[in-house]
């Protein structure tokens, strides 16, 4: 079984609404840029849950972060991710710089999954910019199901 957790963010869509792209490159050829290009979401962390009978694997997409950075916690059945991020942006044309933008923050992820978690036995990798986290489920739990009378 197969999860993607989304947390929505109403103002998201306005970094990706392009009204007039043609306008846009009208605007190009006299060096300006329009207000809404300047815009760029937030950084936020992707998670996909997968779950088999024994364990939990989650992938959280954590670009710019350093895994030294990177801060996660397991409380019975709730999950919290944390990342210091970095990202440097720099436009030159030649060796003149047109732009430049830095963004330093916090990014933080937490959900709860259906059984709790061993974590004496859970695992964490982070290799170009994914975290992946193995989380095994803890032994003895189960769920009794009751019949409706």
């Amino acid at each position: 079984m197969t999860r993607q957790l989304t947390r929505w963010n109403p103002f998201r869509e306005m970094t990706r609404y392009r009204p007039w792209s043609d306008v846009d490159e009208f605007w190009k050829e006299f060096g300006i840029r329009p207000v809404w290009a300047e815009l760029e979401a937030e950084p936020q962390i992707k998670v996909d849950v997968a779950e088999d009978d024994g364990s939990y694997t989650v992938k959280a997409e954590i670009p710019g972060a350093k895994k030294e950075d990177i801060d996660v916690s397991i409380e019975g059945d709730r999950i919290a991710v944390s990342a210091e991020v970095k990202k440097e942006k720099e436009e030159k044309e030649g060796k003149r710089v047109v732009r430049s933008e830095r963004y330093y923050g916090s990014v933080y992820r937490a959900f709860t999954l259906d059984t709790e978690v061993d974590d004496t036995k859970a695992e964490a990798n982070y290799a170009d910019g994914v975290l992946t986290l193995r989380l095994p489920k803890k032994a003895g739990k189960s769920a009794k199901k009751l019949t409706v009378s």
